[in-house]
């Protein structure tokens, strides 16, 4: 069994994993990186016609933007993913065109690209935890993974061999459920569950992981980082400013809507129409969310305290009714690489009396990157927060997952090369052993019995 990275291991961005083993070929994930121009996996021509399968964990674009460029390669089959996933996917579309174009380049694929991309919907085959025959030579279980409606993580079992993909996870999400699957260390007589079907055996381990780890090192839960977050918008509601708070579209936009009207009941609460519409659409989809979010979430898209807003003029008296009183103002667009959270922020600094505060991923040359490090023309970076969100794994995350999923080889990816290095060493120190830090392009080949 083999991996190739064709992106995500040593950098954040354009996750995609080439998987094979004997004669069976497995894509996990196809997205993009959002830097520059844009960034697109190391995709080879020849073993993209040669596929057995792909499959898609999340909607995110770092995920997903890049499947278009299968199928323009000659790739003809499924991917298999959610339904909730691929009701995600026009809108990432659509603001990954926008994105391109705005950097004064070309998509390098066309519509009919992405017309021609044949979905499969796992969730409507075969429930969670239980085994698929794909064909004689491969099957696949799933999990929700926590980290967006829809999204998965995916167990392989290649002409007997087992491959483990985390996608994006997280256990500490507000309002999504996760599962994390249940391996025994390799050298017991059997998987639990993984018994003869077709013609794939049982396998005795598990050969290959792919493990996100986002946050390397970094040790704090979910409640210590709203307690930072707490403090830092507290206070600056006591001065009567107001807070932009940038996230994306799909993801912990909702969650920390839903946290601020329980945590500042008394706070004027700014929030677009599209952040809200995402919350709504949350109610389709109940088989991905946790035991009592659907009543949090319909108390939220009723609440009288919120004002909310879908054009310029909406939002600019939004903002002039609320000088001076404090407010939080929710935009979507993380990085704040859009027009309209580079509108937001130059009517606050006009008006004076603010604070960014970023809770996730900062692409480089994104404008909350360059505000964040003061490189901004009249920004020092004293007036920006950065306090993570956690819709990833940190190192308690990872190594409550290397416990759970044991392998004899384990890649870790979506951070950095430098903080993904600290971690294995880290790990390896702590009698973790099979850890690998990668980098695109680069191969790893696991040694079967």
């Amino acid at each position: 069994m083999q991996v190739t990275v064709w992106g995500g291991a040593g950098e954040h961005g354009r996750s995609c994993y080439l998987v094979e083993h004997r004669q069976t070929r497995v894509l996990l994930d196809c997205g993009v990186k959002k830097e520059g121009t844009g960034e697109y996996p190391l995709l080879d021509e020849r073993a993209v016609s040669e596929l057995d399968a792909v499959f898609l964990s999340h909607a995110h674009e770092d995920h997903s933007m890049a499947l278009p460029l299968l199928y323009k390669m000659g790739y003809g089959g499924k991917v298999w993913t959610t339904r909730a996933t691929v009701r995600q996917l026009p809108s990432y579309f659509e603001a990954w065109r926008r994105y391109v174009t705005d950097q004064g380049a070309e998509l390098p694929y066309e519509g009919r690209h992405i017309d021609a991309i044949h979905y499969a919907f796992i969730e409507e085959v075969v429930p969670a935890g239980e085994w698929l025959a794909l064909s004689d030579k491969l099957s696949v279980c799933w999990g929700r993974s926590g980290h967006l409606p829809g999204s998965i993580w995916l167990l392989l079992n290649m002409e007997g061999s087992l491959a483990f993909f985390s996608g994006d996870y997280t256990s500490e999400s507000a309002l999504l459920a996760a599962e994390i699957p249940s391996i025994p260390n390799c050298g017991e007589a059997n998987l639990r569950g993984l018994q003869e079907y077709g013609s794939i055996h049982a396998a005795e381990c598990l050969e290959l992981s792919i493990v996100e780890a986002a946050y390397g090192m970094d040790e704090d839960s979910q409640e210590h980082k709203l307690a930072q977050l707490k403090e830092v918008v507290g206070s600056v509601l006591q001065q009567q400013e107001t807070v932009l708070l940038p996230v994306p579209t799909y993801g912990r936009g909702q969650e920390l809507l839903l946290w601020a009207l329980d945590t500042f009941p008394h706070a004027r609460i700014v929030v677009e129409r599209e952040i809200m519409d995402v919350l709504g659409q949350m109610l389709d989809w109940p088989e991905w969310l946790k035991e009592n979010a659907a009543q949090h979430i319909m108390d939220c898209l009723s609440d009288e305290r919120l004002i909310v807003v879908d054009c310029e003029s909406e939002r600019e008296q939004a903002l002039a009714d609320s000088a001076g009183v404090g407010v939080i103002v929710f935009t979507n667009d993380g990085m704040m690489q859009s027009a309209k959270c580079r509108w937001y922020y130059n009517q606050l600094r006009l008006n004076g009396g603010y604070r960014v505060v970023l809770t996730g991923h900062l692409a480089k040359g994104s404008l909350g990157q360059r505000l964040l490090n003061g490189e901004e023309p009249g920004e020092d970076g004293s007036r920006i927060h950065l306090v993570r969100y956690k819709v990833h794994q940190g190192l308690p995350d990872v190594k409550a997952m290397l416990d759970a999923v044991p392998a004899k080889q384990t890649v870790l990816v979506h951070a950095g090369k430098a903080s993904t290095d600290d971690l294995c060493r880290h790990l390896r120190n702590k009698g973790y052993e099979g850890l690998n830090s990668m980098a695109t392009g680069e191969v790893l080949v696991v040694q079967l019995k």
